[in-house]
């Protein structure tokens, strides 16, 4: 995952939006959102190489999402995968404050990431590049490869659109937020961030949706819990090669 934008506690009808692109090479194989075989209550996709995922909730209203912090340099090949860490929130009992305080004392095992945990409208964040666990306050917050609220190009030009979006009608619209994730803005020199990965790539890489050569923008999430515990989970697939886009929608009633 490399975007995400949430709205807590920010509109009239939904106390939760979150609006997520992953962005991963095409030649990783991935399943589509489903709700698991092996765990009916879990609604998320699947990296099918290393078996976790980036984005999902559950029927009892558990949700985790992940980005990876962006540090070339740094990356270790023989650290254990990032997407475990949302499944394992996913199908575990602790509630969010204690199971990221048990993954603080162990984070340095993992390559650089930040990891956003909650129960329906209440989120922590936690980055193993940051200082601690916060709990997210009201409002608009974007996301990307650094740290929450880090204002690169894209996450600002993305917490505006949101912003702008929120405050002109109670009625959202998913193409409206759809168009948000599907937005290829490359943003001006001046304005990129120094990752480590080169001007030309930063360059490809600072679009909210990202269409650059073998990596990209590989699926769109849309989120939104109202104010009765009704969940909607539409998730649009982009196929690079075909030019294709496959849509899937989920609605149900948080159990309690």
């Amino acid at each position: 995952m490399c975007l995400l934008l949430l709205a807590l506690h920010a509109h009239p009808v939904y106390k939760l939006i979150i609006m997520a692109n992953r962005d991963e090479f095409y030649d990783r194989p991935t399943a589509q959102a489903a709700f698991w075989d092996e765990r009916s209550d879990i609604l998320a996709g699947r990296d099918l190489r290393a078996k976790g995922t980036w984005f999902g909730i559950t029927r009892n209203g558990r949700i985790a999402a992940i980005t990876n912090y962006r540090d070339p340099a740094a990356l270790r090949s023989d650290a254990p995968s990032r997407g475990r860490l949302v499944s394992d929130f996913l199908k575990g009992g602790e509630d969010p404050e204690t199971y990221l305080s048990g993954l603080a004392l162990n984070a340095e095992r993992y390559n650089g990431f930040n990891l956003i945990v909650g129960l329906q409208d209440q989120l922590s964040w936690y980055s193993n590049q940051g200082h601690g666990i916060q709990r997210i306050t009201p409002g608009i917050h974007g996301l990307s490869n650094h740290l929450l609220n880090t204002p690169w190009p894209k996450v600002s030009r993305g917490k505006a659109a949101l912003n702008a979006i929120l405050s002109n009608s109670p009625l959202l619209l998913p193409d409206a937020l759809f168009d948000i994730l599907l937005d290829r803005s490359v943003a001006s020199d001046d304005r990129l961030p120094d990752t480590g990965v080169g001007i030309e790539w930063e360059r490809i890489l600072s679009p909210i949706f990202i269409a650059g050569p073998g990596y990209g923008t590989r699926s769109s999430t849309l989120l939104l819990i109202d104010r009765e515990d009704r969940v909607t989970f539409l998730e649009r697939t982009h196929d690079a090669v075909r030019a294709q886009h496959r849509d899937v929608a989920f609605t149900f009633l948080i159990q309690n």
